[in-house]
């Protein structure tokens, strides 16, 4: 190497983490969405197109169109909200009826935004999980992680043992094999009956169509539990709280 030539030696101390984990961190989506967006030349890294598998630091100025998006690194730890869904609300943000949609009574965010942990249909009331890290909503709700949704259920009629069991072995549906991996009598009065319900799977209506196979119509529908979160007694209908510090650490510490 000629003499007038100096290296330069590249600091080891500056940390960079994964583009694609940081933006789903960021409330922006999941991570394979985020790696969708970058493979499509959506993101920029200091004006250049990001590539998959590139990593950036505090230094670095990340912008999706013309948005530039304020990544968290370290140690902050996501916002987590419970929810307790009424009748008569959709998890959506946008809907051509005009409904009410439960983000209207999320606390609004500067820099980033409240992803949903599943969805409960319009008529199902109970559990709602709110976060504004991707990641985090994609361990919940992806199938191959197997995450546990608890609901009480009342029908209108009463389930055999016959059906109890055929409930818990496999029914086929339009979209596949369905079955409950813990149904138990709750009792009831008169012509109606509660079950508590526990799945390992989020499709669409899919307890109501579950009963409808037997003729039996879903007449209160209510979500009790996601994995190891369960809806807080104190939350009443309508509204929510925030996990705290401790909480975030131990969920994060039992779900990753």
């Amino acid at each position: 190497m000629p003499s007038n030539i100096k290296t330069v030696p590249v600091p080891t101390s500056v940390i960079t983490y994964k583009l694609h984990k940081l933006l789903a961190q960021a409330g922006l989506g999941s991570r394979r969405e985020m790696e969708e967006s970058i493979s499509s030349g959506c993101v920029i890294i200091n004006g250049r197109i990001a590539g998959i598998g590139d990593r950036v630091g505090p230094e670095d100025v990340v912008r999706i169109g013309r948005r530039t998006i304020h990544l968290r690194f370290g140690e902050i730890l996501p916002k987590v909200i419970l929810y307790h869904k009424t009748d008569g609300e959709i998890v959506s943000r946008n809907d051509p009826k005009g409904r009410p949609s439960v983000f209207s009574k999320m606390p609004q965010l500067k820099t980033s935004k409240w992803v949903s942990i599943g969805r409960l249909d319009y008529n199902t009331s109970g559990l709602l999980i709110f976060t504004t890290d991707g990641e985090l909503a994609n361990r919940f709700m992806h199938p191959r992680f197997e995450v546990e949704r608890e609901y009480m259920v009342r029908i209108m009629g009463r389930l055999t043992q016959e059906q109890m069991t055929l409930l818990t072995t496999g029914i086929q549906l339009k979209d596949g094999l369905v079955k409950f991996d813990h149904l138990s009598d709750q009792g009831g009065e008169g012509s109606n009956h509660w079950y508590r319900a526990i799945l390992k799977e989020g499709k669409n209506r899919e307890i109501r169509r579950i009963f409808e196979t037997m003729g039996l119509l879903v007449s209160r529908l209510m979500r009790v539990r996601f994995g190891p979160i369960n809806l807080p007694p104190r939350l009443k209908r309508g509204q929510w709280m925030e996990m705290d510090e401790a909480e975030i650490r131990r969920l994060l510490g039992l779900i990753k």
